[in-house]
């Protein structure tokens, strides 16, 4: 009688533990879902420094130095591969052919290399920033410490001093960052490369004479004082003609008196 009375009320509790055991191996398990990884943010585009000189103007002589030096490599890792990017002073055409004494072309590779890194600062400056560098010193040039560019602040101009050179910023090619690149009227020689021997600054040409004109007081002077000779020649020959005839006269006078007494 204990024993069924047990049974009755255990088997419903183990029934119930059954059926709870089994609902929970059977709920499906919950899905992961994964977190999407973020992508990578697109780095800086690709400067061509050869190509921006090719089309903003007649560059195509420093570019050719450039490409034939191999120093366009230079210029394009300096640009891209950096933190601070570069400016390049780049001279016309032109500045090439009036290039005569010194000349590049009795230049060795090292020294025409020198010479076409002597163009660029291992940074990148804008136009603005040029003229702050007046008030630091020589500033370093790709080129390396001894090839140093002086900069003055003319009034908004930006001037620039390699010893050999004196010239300025004309006008800017391309400002925007990482690449600056500045048109100058001359061709950048450094005094490391040069020496120090630079010749004088031509003189001006002396002023020629001219003759004075018509209209010019040393003219005027000039006719003033003919014109007081030739009065004053004329005054004389009347005055002797004067007394030249007073003396006829007299003679007549004492002729006709004498001649009155004869007869």
């Amino acid at each position: 009688m204990e024993f069924s009375r047990n049974f009755m009320i255990s088997f419903p509790v183990l029934l119930l533990c059954s059926s709870l055991a089994y609902g929970q191996v059977s709920s499906p398990t919950a899905a992961v879902i994964p977190t999407p990884t973020p992508a990578p943010a697109p780095g800086p585009a690709f400067v061509n420094v050869a190509y921006l000189l090719s089309v903003a103007g007649p560059y195509q002589t420093f570019l050719n130095y450039l490409e034939s030096t191999k120093l366009i490599d230079t210029f394009q890792n300096q640009a891209n591969d950096s933190d601070h990017g570069i400016t390049i002073f780049v001279p016309k055409d032109d500045a090439f052919k009036a290039l005569k004494k010194p000349s590049l072309s009795n230049l060795n590779d090292d020294q025409l290399k020198s010479v076409i890194l002597f163009h660029a600062l291992p940074k990148y400056y804008a136009l603005a920033d040029l003229s702050d560098l007046s008030s630091i010193g020589p500033v370093s040039t790709l080129a390396g410490g001894q090839f140093t560019l002086g900069f003055t602040d003319d009034s908004g101009t930006v001037r620039l001093d390699s010893g050999w050179s004196k010239t300025k910023v004309t006008s800017a090619v391309h400002s925007t960052d990482p690449v600056a690149i500045y048109q100058v009227d001359k061709v950048l020689l450094p005094e490391a490369v040069f020496g120090t021997d630079i010749p004088p600054t031509p003189a001006p040409a002396p002023a020629t004479d001219i003759s004075p004109s018509a209209d010019t007081p040393s003219a005027a002077e000039s006719k003033e004082n003919g014109l007081s000779t030739k009065s004053d020649s004329s005054s004389s020959s009347a005055h002797t003609i004067m007394k030249s005839d007073i003396r006829t006269r007299v003679v007549l006078a004492v002729l006709g008196g004498w001649m009155a007494m004869i007869f």
